[in-house]
């Protein structure tokens, strides 16, 4: 991996001239907690969050789905979205990519309950290390407070299973998950945890230019934690926004077209401010 991002690096530097680490599949959405059901819409960009940098052309998605449950009893329903993608160009720091958009009607996320949306993209091929990367992406809305699923693995090769609520965290407390391979937990599993530091523009397709905060140093862009023996981990949440947490090369299958296949899981998680 550190050759990947040190290869990222080299490049973001001399396109941007600003340093990138790791490569994230974001899954955006203005809010994950809402009142009531209704339209939503939704960017999948696979980028650097922290500093707005490189953004990589996506291929043509697998699978797009959302897996919807109201109650701890209620009945699981998946309903395939890849009918509503459109592909888009996303504007990040100095670089365009290929990108895309969901338009989601009323109809999708109408009734209360947990709403558990995954992405699992084409592999992107990284030129400079000669090898696919994979990320399994879910973001989870929750309609009404009523909770569902999002708790419980929708059976990814490689999947973080949050342990506390993704769309309900206040500002200073924590976040706790697992990573599963395969549907088994993996100890020791190496994590990155960057932040949503430039608002996406949903009009625009792009990151707004100024960040909200300044890192003191490059491994505050990119933060590194290990899973403990039992896969779980916990993560500090000092700053309203999104964060992405990737478990890096987890997944089972590592080649691809004959070429190394790192499949590595993504999980967003949004943090709001006390008032």
């Amino acid at each position: 991996m550190m050759k990947r991002f040190l290869s990222a690096a080299c490049f973001t530097a001399l396109v941007a001239a600003t340093p990138a680490w790791a490569h994230f599949q974001m899954m955006y959405t203005p809010q994950s907690a809402l009142t009531a059901g209704g339209a939503m819409e939704m960017k999948v960009v696979f980028t650097h969050p922290f500093d707005a940098g490189h953004t990589m052309d996506m291929e043509p998605v697998d699978e797009f789905y959302v897996i919807q449950k109201r109650g701890e009893e209620g009945e699981a329903k998946k309903v395939d979205l890849k009918t509503y993608l459109k592909e888009i160009t996303w504007d990040s720091k100095g670089s365009k990519g290929k990108a895309f958009e969901a338009k989601l009607p009323a109809s999708v996320v109408r009734s209360m309950g947990d709403y558990v949306f995954v992405l699992v993209p084409t592999p992107y091929y990284e030129k400079e290390d000669e090898e696919y990367i994979q990320q399994f992406t879910k973001m989870i809305v929750n309609v009404g407070g009523v909770p569902g699923n999002w708790h419980e693995p929708v059976g990814l090769p490689a999947e973080i299973v949050p342990l506390d609520k993704p769309y309900a965290n206040w500002t200073g407390g924590v976040f706790r998950g697992v990573v599963l391979s395969a549907g088994e937990p993996v100890p020791f599993a190496e994590l990155e945890i960057e932040y949503l530091n430039h608002e996406p523009d949903m009009k625009k397709n792009a990151f707004s230019p100024k960040g909200k905060i300044e890192a003191p140093h490059p491994a505050f862009e990119a933060m590194g934690i290990r899973a403990n023996a039992q896969g779980e981990f916990t993560i500090g949440l000092p700053k309203a926004g999104w964060w992405g947490i990737a478990a890096l090369g987890v997944g089972p299958v590592d080649t691809y077209k004959d070429k190394a296949l790192a499949q590595e899981a993504v999980l967003w998680v949004q943090v709001t401010d006390m008032k």
